[in-house]
């Protein structure tokens, strides 16, 4: 009985481990970026929030703090013509096929002590991480169409 407890437990924490795409991710996006540009896959002019904070040209430069082993951050909003300082948030990195390799970021605001006010939070598709670059895709849906925006950084 004590072998089959013993296996159960190894197949359930091996179970539960972070994957090799996710633990890999975390390592890269550690430390500081620069969200340089926010793009979008169709033409126009539109007025959009980002993360139900601020404006395109608000969050474009930026500057954000990923610290991977507690899964917290920090944005700072720099634009002297928007709401400027730092905003926290928790994050975490879901694999959503190991075949493709394709990843989620989960983003929730919290306060300076991790409380989120609402617990709702937002669900990006992390499309490219490289040591330098990270790419993040939001779909939403204009005009019953989907609708993808592109959040662009560097790493500092």
């Amino acid at each position: 009985m004590k072998k089959l407890s013993f296996l159960l437990l190894l197949v359930f924490l091996v179970g539960c481990g972070s994957s090799k795409v996710v633990r890999q991710s975390k390592k890269e996006i550690k430390g500081n970026w620069v969200l340089n540009s926010v793009n979008y896959d169709k033409t126009g002019t539109y007025a959009i929030t980002l993360l139900n904070d601020a404006s395109k040209a608000c969050f474009e430069q930026s500057t954000w703090s990923f610290v991977p082993n507690n899964n917290t951050g920090i944005y700072s909003i720099a634009n002297a013509n928007c709401a400027t300082g730092d905003r926290y948030f928790n994050f975490t990195i879901q694999e959503v096929d190991a075949n493709t390799g394709l990843y989620h970021f989960l983003l929730k605001p919290t306060d300076e002590k991790g409380k989120s006010p609402d617990n709702a939070g937002f669900r990006l598709r992390l499309s490219q991480l490289s040591e330098n670059t990270m790419q993040w895709q939001q779909t939403v849906s204009v005009d019953g169409s989907p609708f993808t925006i592109n959040m662009n950084f560097t790493k500092l």
